[in-house]
């Protein structure tokens, strides 16, 4: 559809070109020439036909396609639920074995040429999911289901973004999409299935009870701990994602030390409050979550 219009473009621009230079070489002859009319009648014929059969070929062609996306296989394409908040984005694989359901959050992975079908709502407010490298905007809306297919064709990172203005921190709600090999997928839910791995050493074990006493665990939810909030994104694995704060930040040391002290400064109105912490105590929590892969 883009090339179509691209050239039925440069067609009619290169008319009007055509048009404005006739018009200038005309001089002072009569508006009215032999065989005029007809050759208008004619262009005007001409032009009607080819916009019918360009109109004509895009409907087949769009028709086609729907077709195909209704023939694939529901059973065996990958089905991810996709939730939009205020802001930051909740994924969740869905799967027959209730145990094999992921939830991750900012960060999808796919597996490279496989037909991807998202499901799409809102907790809050009206919300748009848009990877304009991927797919067009989908809109999220808060007590209802959407339904759209994408496929990643090349391996790699791709950015995503919330394109429908959903309060103050709009600008700030981003969205990594990484599209993998179907075995690197396979090995990364394989991982982000596993639990929390247990404290190491007592500087982890530490930042663990620096977490789950400061009221980090009323919003986030680490697998096999007590941590079970879902306000804000799940954190079983945090120390391998690629970013923070919904795609604001790099996910880095020094960015998570400003993030957890105060998050209001990165984006304002966010959920999650400020947190007064000494040096000793915000190291620890740091070396805790770098420990969360």
């Amino acid at each position: 559809m883009f090339w179509t219009s691209a050239v039925v473009w440069a067609v009619v621009v290169a008319f009007l070109f055509y048009a404005v230079k006739r018009s200038r070489n005309a001089g002072d002859r009569p508006l009215r020439e032999p065989g005029g009319e007809r050759t208008m009648t004619r262009a005007v014929i001409a032009g009607t036909a080819i916009t019918v059969v360009i109109l004509v070929a895009t409907v087949v062609y769009s028709i086609a396609t729907g077709s195909a996306l209704a023939s694939t296989p529901q059973d065996t394409a990958l089905r991810v639920k996709v939730t939009g908040h205020q802001w930051w984005w909740e994924f969740e694989y869905e799967d027959s074995i209730p145990e094999h359901t992921l939830v991750t959050g900012n960060e999808l992975h796919v597996p490279v040429g496989e037909p991807i079908q998202i499901i799409g709502t809102s907790r809050d407010v009206i919300h748009s999911f848009w990877a304009p490298s991927l797919f067009g905007k989908k809109d999220l809306i808060p007590g209802k289901a959407t339904s759209m297919w994408f496929q990643a064709d090349k391996p790699g990172i791709y950015r995503g973004q919330c394109a429908e203005f959903c309060g103050h921190q709009h600008a700030k709600m981003a969205v990594i999409i990484v599209a993998e090999s179907r075995d690197k997928f396979n090995s990364w839910y394989k991982t982000q299935l596993q639990p929390a791995a247990p404290s190491a050493d007592s500087l982890t074990r530490a930042g663990e009870s620096v977490f789950m006493s400061r009221g980090c665990p009323l919003c986030h939810t680490v697998g096999g701990t007590r941590a079970m909030g879902t306000m804000g994104p799940p954190l079983t694995h945090v120390g391998s994602s690629l970013t923070i704060a919904s795609g604001t930040l790099a996910n880095t040391r020094g960015n998570m030390a400003g993030w957890i002290m105060d998050p209001q400064r990165i984006k304002p109105g966010v959920r999650m409050p400020p947190n007064n912490l000494s040096g000793p105590e915000l190291q620890a929590l740091l070396t805790y979550l770098e420990s969360l892969k």
